[in-house]
């Protein structure tokens, strides 16, 4: 069949106006190169932290959970709440392995970790060498503490020093069996009380130039009280029943309590107080270190990259 010429004109007009659309426009191939400029590296990833909400809410958390310890020692442990005696070891407050006793370690490390940190932040800023030292003291000693709290070291140590100076056939023995009859309480006082006065005298003076926040000054202030308490109550506890300051001696005859109630609350106290007081000290020093962030604090990688070593991912903003 044969097409008609008007037919013919319409199919080559057609032709003409047809569009090539392999051929990409040029604003389009722009907006490509654009974007490829416009890719974010993530290597840097910076989060933005509520430093004033996150140490209220830690605060607030540690002080329940440390009640929360001194109520399952009550009800569970000391009212027998079961008869199964691992689960009253586990909540009582006073064993060395308790929930208690973890907590207590792990809160006073984390304490250490976070004056390391302080310690090294100020070692890149301009403060002083004797800055530096005693921020490296107070680390250390927190560290320390956190150790001596798992492993028991003033126990340990105060128990050498007994079994020397009963022995009294050497030079050491003597004086040391001489100064063991005139101390009346536990003898792991009279090898670490001096050297944890000090310690609380330098703490308390470094803290209070070095902290020009009012309210970390109290909690420092607070915190050591607390511990000086716990302290006299482990004192008291060391002494004689016939001792004149044995306050225990004074209750039981007094509200006719059993030595063992007296015993296990006053150190159930005691705990506690140790307790807070680490809470009080983390507290301080973690506003400290907020407050040195907010100057400006950027860690990045001094390390050669390794030549296996992939390149970081990125996104596209």
């Amino acid at each position: 069949s044969s097409f008609s010429e008007n037919d013919m004109k319409k199919k080559k007009k057609n032709k003409k106006e047809t569009v090539d659309v392999s051929i990409v426009p040029e604003n389009d191939v722009k907006k490509k190169k654009k974007n490829k400029k416009e890719t974010v590296d993530v290597s840097t990833v910076e989060i933005g932290i509520d430093t004033h909400r996150t140490i209220r809410n830690l605060i607030i958390f540690c002080i329940a959970f440390e009640i929360f310890l001194v109520l399952i020692d009550a009800f569970i442990n000391y009212n027998k709440f079961t008869d199964i005696g691992g689960i009253r070891r586990f909540c009582n407050i006073a064993r060395e392995d308790s929930l208690a006793s973890w907590f207590g370690t792990t809160q006073t490390f984390m304490v250490g970790l976070t004056v390391w940190m302080i310690a090294l932040i100020m070692k890149h800023t301009s403060a002083s060498k004797q800055q530096l030292i005693g921020w490296c003291i107070i680390a250390a000693f927190f560290t320390y503490m956190a150790i001596d709290d798992g492993a028991e070291f003033h126990e340990r140590m105060g128990s050498a020093f007994k079994a020397i100076a009963k022995r009294g056939d050497s030079a050491d023995g003597s004086w040391m069996a001489s100064l063991l009859s005139f101390f009346p309480s536990y003898t792991w006082q009279i090898v670490f009380l001096p050297f944890f006065g000090a310690m609380g005298i330098f703490i308390a003076v470094f803290l209070w130039n070095e902290l020009k926040w009012k309210e970390t000054r109290i909690f420092i202030i607070l915190g050591l009280t607390c511990f000086v308490i716990a302290v006299g109550l482990d004192f008291i506890e060391g002494l004689d029943k016939k001792h004149e300051w044995n306050i225990h001696t004074f209750l039981r005859n007094e509200f006719d309590l059993r030595k063992y109630t007296v015993r296990h609350f006053a150190k159930s106290i005691e705990e506690f107080l140790e307790m807070v007081g680490i809470t009080l000290f983390w507290t301080a020093f973690l506003s400290h270190l907020s407050i040195l962030m907010r100057n400006g604090v950027r860690f990045s990688s001094t390390s050669p990259k390794l030549p296996s070593e992939p390149s970081p991912p990125s996104i596209k903003s």
